[in-house]
């Protein structure tokens, strides 16, 4: 099976080394000095990592046959895939290759459906799931264990605790809008008829909608 490992960047000094975006979290498996990597666009690679190092953070690698910043910089925006064995897993048992994280189906602790992965966006500070929900829309999970608190292989899905907002703040706007306009209302009404118990009971009752929007958010 073939996975995504690293996306080649700009090339740095004049040498032949360019900056990768690192995509697994065994780089130094993946990206060490002579491994082979496929890469896409195809008539790109093969590669073969002949040295690599981290300079300011960023991984540095440089290429068999690369040995000047234009040939470097040709490479750039290139992936790079790595042959792996579709059994094998990785050593710590909380982390998951993309392929096993891939179509899960994500529900709440509650046991509400979410969606279902589509995609894992690999960003510096930390990894999001792409969630596609019935809907055809799409919702963002950082893949975090204060949010992801389990993962079930087994019955192919991702339980989360989301934050208030996370899944629906769409709930949150419409709610705030019903306050308002409710609010309204109760002005109107006070200013017609001089009834402070009108407009009193229309913004208790606003109130309380607001009350069960943020409940279904959590």
């Amino acid at each position: 099976m073939q996975l995504v490992v690293a996306r080649v960047g700009r090339a740095h000094g004049i040498k032949g080394e360019v900056t990768v975006e690192v995509r697994t979290d065994e780089p130094e498996l993946r990206l060490g000095p002579g491994a082979v990597l496929l890469t896409d666009p195809a008539s790109t690679g093969p590669l073969t990592i002949e040295t690599g190092r981290v300079h300011s953070g960023r991984l540095l690698l440089r290429f068999a046959g690369v040995r000047d910043r234009n040939a470097a910089e040709a490479l750039r925006n290139t992936l790079l895939i790595a042959e792996v064995d579709p059994e094998e897993t990785p050593e710590d048992p909380d982390e998951y290759y993309d392929h096993q994280l891939m179509d899960l189906d994500v529900v709440t602790v509650d046991g509400a459906e979410v969606g279902r992965i589509t995609e894992i966006s690999h960003l510096p500070s930390q990894d999001l799931f792409v969630v596609e929900r019935a809907d055809g829309t799409e919702v963002l999970i950082p893949f975090v264990e204060e949010i992801v608190v389990e993962i079930d292989l087994e019955e192919q899905r991702a339980v989360i605790d989301p934050p208030p907002g996370l899944i629906d703040d769409r709930a949150e706007v419409a709610s705030a809008r019903d306050a308002e306009a409710a609010s309204g209302e109760a002005e109107a009404g006070s200013a017609g008829d001089g009834s402070d118990g009108s407009a009193s009971g229309s913004g208790e009752s606003a109130s309380g909608s607001g009350e069960d929007a943020t409940g279904a958010d959590a």
